[in-house]
């Protein structure tokens, strides 16, 4: 991202499941309808409960026993158990956020009246970005962490401050993405034409300068020191992400550690203030919000670590921009860190900054050819064994499930 106003933060580092073939309508699972949980002793062992779910008939069914550490619930009409760490069921966001799909639709109702309202220009070019094939995933998980953790408190509904913390994180998110283009001079954004390819860089440096502002607004406005302090850290983060980028290009010598605490800053950092925000304005206690920001970190890191796994392992047209443009930029991810350490053709190559036709590809071949990617794989699914865990101290629902299913999800996608 760029901002005119140039703003580090310090990166510490057995149960049964059941099916319901015996009805004659397939269950479907709504947050709503469940309709209490009893303590029983068997099968499941002292603790154990079973759910007792309404089907849209209005007739009820029982699911199988399921112990208090086990995930099992009712999803999509499934009441298969999840296991108790990464999941090898396939996901999709479309299902993940059904649980929150109209607070999804007023949210992108209020951000075209939010941005659109006096600038209509800058509302074009926002839109290019907001229409761009995103799925909105940052709102997403602050609409089911918020969900999520109600029970916890006694809240019914979410309140005001929860819908426009969604707000304030979808327009730092874009004007970020805006200006990112800007910087890395990307003419292709999830297959479209960026702002700045099409309005030029003036308009999409104020487009994204605007959003900042108006979410810096919103977030004054919602009078709470905490989450102010939160958020306005990841627009630190930001700028100071793209100053540790920039300062090692085409550097081979940058360390794991580093590739980390950069893609923080640039990505982890804003859906951890997602996620955490979230808790607070549900008014948990801190721990549980502290859970809720691991869980948004880790899951940003693991969600860097698959783009950049795909970065090598993807075509141009699945990615929407030219496949290994971060190694051609001299942006060394975790793949390339990982085949530094065997590959010392790889160095020279890459230290020539690809002068010679074809050593882009070559360079390629050789991370493609080591271990790199391979180990690449095995950190992103560490950092969501985390996330998995911190999510332990949320009771079970719909929401805490889908939680679990954006992380998989996430993995999925280098399946």
């Amino acid at each position: 991202m760029m901002m005119m106003l140039a703003t580090c933060h310090n990166l510490e580092f057995g149960s049964c499941g059941c099916y319901f073939n015996s009805l004659s309508n397939r269950l479907k699972f709504y947050k709503r309808k469940v309709i209490r949980s009893v303590n029983k002793g068997y099968c499941g062992g002292v603790g154990s409960r079973r759910l007792i779910y309404r089907r849209s008939d209005g007739n009820v069914a029982k699911c199988g026993v399921f112990s208090p550490e086990a995930r099992e619930t009712l999803f999509n009409g499934d009441a298969s158990g999840l296991p108790s760490r990464l999941s090898e069921k396939k996901e999709s966001t479309t299902s993940l956020f059904e649980a929150v799909s109209d607070d999804l639709l007023t949210l992108n109702k209020n951000l075209q009246s939010i941005v659109g309202a006096e600038n209509p220009v800058l509302m074009s070019a926002a839109e290019q970005i907001f229409s761009a094939g995103g799925k909105r995933m940052r709102p997403a998980l602050v609409f089911l962490v918020s969900r999520a953790t109600l029970e916890l408190t006694g809240l019914e509904e979410l309140t005001r401050e929860h819908r426009r913390l969604a707000e304030i994180i979808e327009m730092i998110h874009t004007a970020s993405l805006i200006h990112d283009d800007v910087l890395d001079e990307s003419d292709m954004r999830r297959g479209k034409e960026t702002v700045h390819q099409l309005y030029g860089t003036r308009v999409a440096v104020l487009a994204g300068d605007f959003m900042f502002a108006q979410s810096s607004w919103y977030l004054a406005n919602l009078e709470n020191l905490e989450v102010i302090k939160l958020i306005s850290q990841v627009i630190k983060d930001f700028a100071s992400g793209e100053i540790k980028q920039a300062s090692s290009l085409f550097d081979c010598d940058v360390k794991l550690d580093e590739y980390l605490i950069k893609s923080y800053y640039k990505t982890a950092s804003l859906i951890a203030a997602s996620t955490k925000g979230a808790a607070i304005f549900s008014a948990v206690d801190n721990d549980i919000s502290e859970q809720m920001y691991q869980y948004g970190k880790n899951l940003g890191l693991s969600f860097q670590v698959v783009d950049d796994i795909l970065d090598f392992t993807q075509s141009a047209e699945q990615l929407g921009k030219p496949a290994g443009s971060d190694l051609a930029k001299g942006n060394l991810t975790a793949p390339v860190i990982f085949a530094l350490e065997k590959q010392s053709k790889l160095r020279e190559i890459i230290e020539t900054e690809f002068c010679e036709t074809g050593s882009l590809n070559e360079a390629i071949e050789l991370v493609m050819n080591s271990d790199g990617i391979e180990r690449a794989r095995v950190l992103a699914k560490q950092k969501a064994e985390v996330a998995i865990q911190c999510l332990q101290c949320l009771p079970p629902s719909s929401f805490r499930l889908a939680l679990e299913g954006m992380v998989n999800f996430n993995l999925e996608r280098i399946d």
